[in-house]
């Protein structure tokens, strides 16, 4: 399907990282955890290894959420396979594995959940990370009733992302919003920002709206902000919080 303002099809909460406090960040247990608890969609951050495989990890290096040393960039996808991604988290999910989006995208498939899949590059791979992750989801997601959410804090990934599968919805991440933003989105063509919670107000959702653009964004743990952000309109918010804010 293309999604537009109109055929937005995702639901209000989205598991980050998977549940990635729950469980560790960016691997499939986490999203076991996230499902669960009744999530239906789930962010993770994509990144290139050295050998140009797309995996799923947050940080340019490999120290704080695997055994490993050193960059992605400067390794192997059979040398990611062998790093411990989930004893750093807690010795029950010791052994967990880091996983390739190909591996991530078939398991939500067969679950019939759904992606925001975050273009994070490494420094210095924004235009071939955001094409390589868009061919890829494309390839993935060809036959899914709803197609992965792109999303990025790089205007350089998401143009490459855009040029190399233009029909995949895009979103434009931004820690704050510069005032030309709503431009920004439309250069993009993008279906949506994806905001830092905290630079959010009832009239910012509206004017976005306004605009035709749907509003999600991060990291929402408290209940009670929930509850406030969907008073506003908010259409999507990614939480770490799976087990206290209700998936829906």
């Amino acid at each position: 399907m293309k999604v537009t303002y109109e055929s937005w099809p995702y639901p209000r909460r989205v598991a980050h990282r998977g549940a990635g406090l729950l469980a560790p960040e960016n691997t499939l247990a986490a999203m076991r955890v996230g499902a669960a608890h009744g999530y239906r969609m789930f962010e993770f951050d994509a990144k290139l290894a050295g050998d140009g495989a797309v995996v799923l990890m947050h940080d340019a290096t490999l120290e704080r959420t695997t055994d490993g040393r050193g960059r992605v960039a400067g390794v192997t996808l059979g040398e990611l396979a062998k790093l411990d991604a989930g004893s750093w988290h807690s010795a029950q999910f010791a052994g967990e594995g880091v996983p390739t989006l190909a591996r991530a995208g078939a398991w939500l498939k067969a679950n019939r959940l759904m992606a925001n899949v975050e273009i994070k590059p490494c420094p210095g791979l924004e235009a071939q990370t955001g094409a390589a992750v868009a061919l890829e989801a494309r390839a993935l997601w060809r036959d899914a009733p709803v197609p992965p959410l792109l999303s990025s804090f790089s205007e350089e990934a998401l143009a490459a992302a855009k040029r190399a599968a233009p029909e995949l919805p895009r979103a434009l991440l931004a820690h704050s919003l510069p005032e030309d933003w709503i431009e920004r989105c439309r250069a993009l063509d993008c279906v949506a920002i994806d905001a830092n919670h905290h630079v959010l107000a009832a009239e910012v959702v509206a004017h976005a709206h306004d605009a035709g653009l749907r509003v999600v964004c991060y990291t929402v743990n408290d209940p009670d902000r929930a509850e406030l952000l969907d008073r506003w309109g908010l259409d999507c918010m990614i939480t770490d919080a799976v087990d206290r804010i209700d998936p829906d």
